[in-house]
């Protein structure tokens, strides 16, 4: 089975207007297929650097002295680019999305598909699991859990209903976790309800919007005037973040304006936003809610 199949391959790298000798980061490594592509397309003297939190990521290193994989969440971006004494670099390409390889492993309990234990964790040495969100936090931030990251009308309703579950047994998992919410799972509508769910345990065990929030604050300092972003996003909730910090360098407010009106931003949208072709959909099922935005550094 394919580790990943990488999503808007050619589009996602086109949008680096790759350099043959600058340096690029693939912050989202996962099978590597992003990083092949950039790969071919850098010379002798270019550099790739590749970020990824999760153990299983690294079996899929290139053999090659232009990549260097780093086993860290792309949070700690320009700490760890330090370390290698990069302080600029050309291009950034993330793909936010979970790798196949994660959805495809039952045990990593990012599937709804499997009966596995709660767990959810993308960097497997992290303590917070999906099991401790679920049976260790208040009913309150379970309630905003599934409201800020699930958009869960019914929120408040399921966070009572697992709280008063786990008095008499703890929920352990999956198919425990479904059992207690199946009132809130009419057949017509399951999968995309449970998908919610999940998203919303997922996005809380691994910090996901703290996570991309902090990446995308440090990148207009560490991108050369005209370097590129390329940023693919799976949801709602990632897509507007990427496309409010490219429009004004801000997650919240609005930049000061001069007397005349005009705010500076960092960043300049390139092009208008990328879906995938039906043809691609067809064939990697995943890529169907896929988002690139490409910005460059003014």
């Amino acid at each position: 089975m394919e580790y990943h199949n990488p999503v808007l391959l050619k589009e996602a790298v086109d949008g680096l207007n790759i350099n043959p000798d600058g340096i690029y980061v693939d912050v989202t490594f996962g099978g590597g297929g992003h990083s092949k592509e950039i790969l071919k397309r850098l010379g002798d003297k270019g550099k790739l650097f590749a970020f990824d939190q999760d153990q299983d990521a690294l079996k899929n290193t290139i053999d090659d002295s232009r990549f260097t994989l780093i086993n860290e969440n792309f949070r700690y971006i320009k700490r760890f680019l330090r370390f290698y004494g990069v302080k600029k670099v050309d291009g950034i390409l993330a793909d936010f999305g979970v790798s196949s390889h994660q959805f495809d492993v039952a045990e990593r309990g990012f599937s709804t598909r499997f009966e596995a234990n709660l767990d959810m964790r993308m960097n497997q040495q992290n303590v917070l699991s999906a099991f401790q969100v679920v049976n260790k936090y208040e009913e309150e931030q379970l309630k905003q859990v599934f409201l800020q990251y699930g958009e869960l009308r019914a929120a408040p309703a399921m966070a009572k209903l697992i709280v008063e579950h786990r008095e008499s047994q703890p929920i352990v998992t999956s198919e425990e976790l479904k059992a207690v919410l199946k009132k809130f799972l009419p057949p017509r509508h399951e999968n995309k309800v449970l998908a919610q769910i999940y998203q919303a345990i997922r996005i809380e065990v691994n910090q996901e919007i703290e996570a991309l929030k902090e990446f995308l604050g440090q990148t207009p300092e560490l991108l050369n005037e005209g370097g590129r972003l390329s940023l693919i996003s799976y949801h709602s909730l990632e897509d507007r973040l990427v496309k409010r910090f490219i429009r004004n360098g801000m997650f919240e407010g609005e930049p000061e304006r001069d007397m005349y009106g005009n705010f500076e931003v960092p960043l300049k949208k390139v092009n208008g936003l990328i879906v995938p072709s039906k043809e691609e959909i067809r064939n990697n099922s995943r890529a169907r809610s896929a988002k690139l935005r490409i910005a460059e550094k003014i």
